[in-house]
């Protein structure tokens, strides 16, 4: 099992225990009760699933598309550290990543 250190927008944080299956962290969030709507299902055309990944682990992650930076950027809430959940499949690499879902707009 890998760990996921994921924050709520209430700020409660849980560690969860995950196989690293390879599904995105929206599935892994949405099915661990934290409040992702993931409107879209995870194809990349909505915000729902907006996460603030710990920059510690952004050399980690899969390079931001055009495509998704433009809808993280269209938030009321982006930072720099923005990714949409469903871009980022859970893998053996991101064991121990930390983030936190972003406030709904």
């Amino acid at each position: 099992m890998a760990k996921i250190h994921a924050t709520s927008r209430e700020g409660e944080t849980k560690e969860l225990d995950v196989e690293p299956s390879g599904d995105n962290l929206m599935e892994i969030l949405r099915d661990n009760d934290f409040e992702i709507e993931a409107i879209c299902g995870g194809v990349c055309s909505c915000a729902t699933c907006h996460i603030y990944v710990d920059e510690a682990w952004a050399s980690k992650l899969p390079e931001r598309s055009d495509d998704e930076f433009e809808l993280v950027n269209s938030t009321e809430h982006y930072q720099e550290n923005s990714r949409l959940s469903c871009q980022i499949p859970f893998t053996p690499e991101l064991d121990g990543i930390v983030l936190t879902v972003a406030p709904e707009d």
